[in-house]
């Protein structure tokens, strides 16, 4: 068996945009003084001409972004998650997804795995401040190959649409060939006993705890949810049909995130137990991606045990 390949989804979406702007000349690339960083500087060297720097002035971007839209251009702002989504959110709010603009944010360096960067740059709670916003798509890559797959179909639909990256290099799990579609989630692995809801590297966790769970005659199915809004709703009500129990991962804070799309919908449609592992109730720390996996309980023990858990708690 070959080793398996990793990669960062920013690196992904990169080579996305130049593709994008190979294809359609109204494509344009800004950027906030993270150029190098989430890779909007592959653009540049190809279409410096369709490039714009802003230095560190997010907020600026997102409104130069909001009149481009109005000419007609496809802009993709590009900057760090924490700053898309925290420092520029009222622009996002009210000049994007208020006026429904055909605008596209990456937001990189999203979750835990950022790493030493520490709490300031580690992006924990983008997907909740995205996903409320009326209008806005929210896609969360699992890996590099769904990442260009993403960025090159936010370009096709019309309006506001928030893509999630990460820094670090994450196990290549999904196929060239593979369907990707914004807002169908993807069964990755079917199951019968229980159901694990991912998004984005924490994929690869999933996987692993389906495997060892398999070992032990607990058969999970895996659903990569990489669009958490709008959710696939077909998808989950179908699942929760079958398992009856459900495990919700991600690496960002349980409130209002993807987990909390998915209890939502759940708690209305079909009330069953539902076990959410994510960043409780804290901001992060510097530390080495592993290391701060186990510290916040994000691992694949830690799917194992809320996956056991769920089991027994429908058998009530």
């Amino acid at each position: 068996m070959s080793e398996m390949k990793h990669k960062p989804t920013r690196d992904g979406a990169g080579e996305a945009l130049v593709e994008l702007g190979r294809k359609n000349k109204n494509v344009v690339v800004l950027s906030a003084d993270l150029t190098d960083s989430t890779r909007a500087g592959w653009f540049k060297k190809e279409f410096p001409e369709r490039f714009i720097g802003f230095g560190v002035a997010e907020q600026d971007m997102i409104g130069a972004a909001a009149g481009m839209a109005l000419t007609g251009k496809i802009p993709f702002a590009c900057t760090f998650g924490v700053f898309a989504s925290g420092r520029a959110w009222d622009q996002v709010r009210v000049s994007i997804a208020y006026m429904n603009l055909n605008v596209k944010i990456i937001g990189t360096h999203g979750g835990i795995t950022v790493g030493e960067d520490g709490a300031t740059h580690q992006a924990l709670d983008e997907i909740a401040l995205m996903r409320i916003l009326p209008n806005m798509t929210v896609v969360v890559p699992s890996d590099a190959v769904e990442a260009y797959k993403a960025t090159l179909k936010a370009a096709e639909i019309q309006g506001p649409v928030y893509i999630r990256l990460g820094r670090n290099p994450a196990p290549i799990l999904t196929k060239k060939e593979d369907p990707f579609e914004i807002g169908k989630a993807v069964l990755y692995e079917d199951g019968k006993d229980v159901t694990i809801v991912t998004c984005g590297h924490s994929l690869y966790e999933a996987k692993e705890a389906r495997e060892a769970l398999k070992r032990e005659g607990i058969y999970a199915q895996v659903i990569n949810l990489h669009t958490p809004k709008p959710l696939d709703e077909e998808l989950i009500l179908e699942a929760a049909r079958k398992t009856g129990a459900f495990v919700t991962l991600e690496e960002h804070t349980i409130f209002g995130g993807m987990g909390s799309v998915v209890a939502e919908f759940l708690s209305q449609n079909y009330p069953i137990p539902v076990k959410m592992i994510g960043i409780k109730d804290s901001f992060g720390e510097s530390g080495a991606p592993l290391e701060l996996l186990e510290h916040f309980g994000l691992t694949v023990e830690h799917v194992i045990k809320a996956a056991r858990e769920a089991i027994k708690a429908k058998k009530r």
